[in-house]
């Protein structure tokens, strides 16, 4: 029997569609706090970090023999009090785990499930057709920058490796203009964006601003009102501009669990920054809807090169 552990994202509605067309027979798992929109109204396992040895149980009870995880899982906190009697004997390396960087967790938490004879299925062994071809696609081919500023692209990966830390950066004529932390990959390309000079929140200093004190958090929240976050943001004149977004498995990154991933919505913020292109690794890399990829990217002028 296999289970998939579906976090955020479009990725667990890929493998969900390729299960079932297969007619394989599945088991659908969420960690709490990390519900998926791919469910719909499918039987759902849940389980928490704190009764993790419970649900390894329940998995092999129901005969269980196969997982895949697939999608963005924040790394959780740990409740001492809500630690099970089938997850305490693993709680000192839980606790080790937690302090590791991402991989070091990874690796771990893996090992928990292999000891109890579940094998770890990669996303990309489930749907080969998610990594893509080497080379340029699209209309827009690598000059030399480009290819200078990927291997410089890779170098900064190799080197946040070390430290555990990301899967892309930004560069431009040489030089990181961002790299990926906690907050991903789309985090860090709007870090690119600032509001122009001169262009702030709207000051409240007429007697009607706070007359309708929801309507104004509404506009707010929702960016549709004047100074509201977001509005007027222009790529960083501080900043060199173009630049490539470089993304690769960190050297020594277990694949089966934590390979990066890229889709349609990677190419429209690349193209909101005003960056040059996208490079990602050959074999190190899924991508979702590769043709809408290839579509936006020549729409848009992008460069879309898997790098050898």
């Amino acid at each position: 029997m296999f289970a998939l552990v579906a976090g955020e994202g479009a990725l667990p509605g890929v493998l969900i569609r390729r299960l079932e067309a297969e007619g394989r027979p599945f088991r659908y798992c969420e960690m709490e706090g990390h519900s998926s929109d791919a469910r719909g109204d499918r039987p759902m396992m849940r389980f928490r970090v704190e009764t993790l040895g419970s649900f390894i149980n329940d998995l092999r009870s129901v005969g269980v023999d196969q997982i895949c995880f697939a999608g963005r899982v924040a790394r959780p906190r740990l409740d001492p009090s809500a630690i099970d009697s089938a997850t305490m004997p693993l709680v000192p390396r839980m606790m080790a785990a937690l302090q590791a960087g991402d991989d070091g967790a990874l690796r771990l938490v893996l090992g928990f499930f292999e000891e109890a004879g579940i094998e770890i299925i990669a996303a990309h062994d489930l749907a080969p057709d998610l990594i893509p071809d080497a080379g340029a696609h699209g209309i827009v081919k690598p000059s030399d920058q480009d290819k200078r500023d990927a291997d410089r692209g890779v170098e900064i990966i190799g080197a946040m490796a070390k430290v555990d830390v990301g899967q892309a950066c930004i560069v431009a004529g040489g030089q990181a203009l961002a790299i990926e932390a906690a907050g991903g990959t789309d985090w860090m390309m709007r870090s690119l964006m600032v509001r122009p000079k001169g262009v702030g929140h709207k000051a409240l200093t007429n007697d009607n601003a706070w007359d309708d004190p929801i309507g104004l958090a509404a506009d707010w929240l929702t960016g549709t009102g004047e100074g509201a976050p977001g509005v007027d943001r222009v790529r960083d004149p501080d900043l060199p501009q173009g630049g490539l977004l470089v993304k690769a498995a960190k050297p020594g990154q277990d694949r089966r669990v934590d390979m990066p991933t890229i889709g349609p919505l990677t190419f429209l913020r690349a193209a909101e920054v005003g960056l040059r292109g996208v490079v990602i690794e050959a074999g190190g890399v899924m991508v979702l809807e590769f043709d809408r990829c290839v579509e936006i990217a020549d729409r848009q002028n992008l460069l879309f090169w898997v790098r050898e």
